[in-house]
């Protein structure tokens, strides 16, 4: 069984229109989404156009979630609500928080538990953003059945083997390599690249591998687009992989 994992898109089809291509390139078939498919100044209309088409399994994302929230108060003006039509608001709003695959990966997008939790990674007291101890990861993974979590949300690539071998899979983001977050203390995630990056997953008689792809793009296109939308962080991040 082989297959690839994507995540964290934010709107960026230049980005998944690059991984998709890549992914068809190395014969992979099968493509799960693990969620926040549209948040941003980017493109989200495209960009959900694109995945409905291609209808992947795919699981809401905390950011998702809070789109569908928004839409349902009336009052939102947010630039990517404003580009979406009622099929898109209801594609994102008939998507589940988890999902098993195969019926042995389970597909989640920040924890099993939490779409919002940094699950393989923790921010310091001093903003820094470190791996967490593993004490402290094997918890929300109670009860899980799968031998394979994959995960997103940080938009950091991991992978952690837990101690009865089951392997937790953060493929990364395609569509934003770097963000600011203020809880709980101000923080910088940066992944120093501005390539897409993605999972290959595979069964292996010897158990679950991951393989991560770094693919270059026009993100220089997208910085530009964040840039006249109004956000220089998202910007500086899709242009290099930093925050400045």
């Amino acid at each position: 069984m082989r297959f690839a994992a994507i995540a964290d898109i934010h709107g960026n089809t230049l980005a998944l229109e690059a991984v998709l291509a890549d992914i068809a390139a190395l014969g992979i078939r099968e493509i799960v989404n693990l969620g926040d498919h549209l948040s941003g100044p980017l493109e989200a209309r495209r960009t959900a156009d694109i995945l409905m088409a291609r209808d992947f399994p795919s699981i809401s994302g905390d950011q998702d979630r809070r789109m569908v929230e928004l839409d349902r108060t009336g009052t939102s003006t947010r630039m990517d609500l404003r580009q979406l039509d009622r099929k898109h608001l209801d594609w994102l709003a008939g998507m589940p928080p988890t999902l098993l695959f195969r019926d042995e990966v389970l597909l989640c997008h920040g924890s099993p538990t939490d779409d919002a939790a940094y699950w393989l990674d923790r921010v310091l007291d001093d903003g820094i953003v470190a791996p967490r101890p593993l004490e402290e990861i094997e918890p929300d993974a109670a009860g899980v059945a799968a031998p394979l979590i994959l995960c997103g949300h940080t938009h950091i690539p991991r992978v952690v083997r837990l101690t009865d071998g089951r392997l937790v899979v953060n493929p990364g983001s395609v569509g934003l390599p770097g963000y600011d977050g203020h809880r709980p203390v101000y923080h910088k995630v940066q992944t120093g690249t501005p390539d897409a990056c993605y999972a290959i997953l595979e069964r292996t008689p010897s158990g679950w591998s991951a393989t991560f792809r770094y693919v270059p793009y026009d993100h220089m296109a997208m910085a530009e687009l964040a840039r006249r939308n109004g956000l220089p962080l998202w910007a500086s991040a899709l242009a290099t992989g930093w925050i400045e």
